[in-house]
């Protein structure tokens, strides 16, 4: 009879996507992640070839849960591009390793920010067609210049450097949505 397997793959991944959300993704050695799982090393390299292929695992799951993230954030504003920007700077706030691990680093998988972002369902995609919906003539550019907004006020909450609260937020947003629409 085959002995049973008592560290699974899963159990593995696990234990690196809970490390890397609450230490970092730099944090995630083989050792560490071998104390965390409460078993020796061996066990990864038996799932694992390697680190980077638990890597790119890792980096799948946290896409995904960003993915899940994202769908489950109250969406509650009709001006194009706020309720993204919203969910992604309270993405960095609340996940700040797993935002620098998505946004901030290289990816393995080698996806853009933008696909990323726009994930399974479309996000960026959405929003761009409610900005065409809005009377935008050029909703793809207003998005760029958003996105460099957003993603510098997401960077910033990372640092400590953005403490303005959700209303405040919300209105930035807003005056920033109504300045480059009216600017195009």
């Amino acid at each position: 009879m085959a002995r049973k397997e008592s560290v699974t793959m899963d159990a593995i991944l696990d234990a690196a996507f809970a490390m890397a959300r609450e230490e970092g993704r730099e944090q995630v050695t083989a050792r560490r992640l071998a104390a965390r799982a409460g078993c020796s090393t061996q066990p990864i390299f038996r799932v694992y070839r390697n680190m980077e292929e638990l890597g790119a695992d890792l980096y799948e799951k946290a896409d995904r849960y960003f993915e899940e993230w994202y769908d489950r954030f109250p969406r509650h504003d009709v001006t194009p591009f706020v309720d993204l920007g919203m969910a992604y700077i309270r993405f960095a706030q609340e996940e700040k390793h797993l935002f620098s691990m998505l946004f901030l680093s290289d990816r393995p998988d080698k996806k853009s920010m933008y696909e990323l972002l726009n994930g399974g369902k479309g996000a960026v995609v959405a929003e761009i067609n409610k900005a065409s919906r809005d009377g935008c003539r050029n909703p793809g550019g207003l998005f760029m210049n958003m996105w460099i907004f957003i993603h510098g006020a997401a960077c910033m909450s990372i640092t400590g450097d953005y403490d303005l609260g959700e209303a405040e937020t919300r209105n930035l947003l807003q005056d920033a949505y109504r300045s480059f629409a009216a600017a195009e």
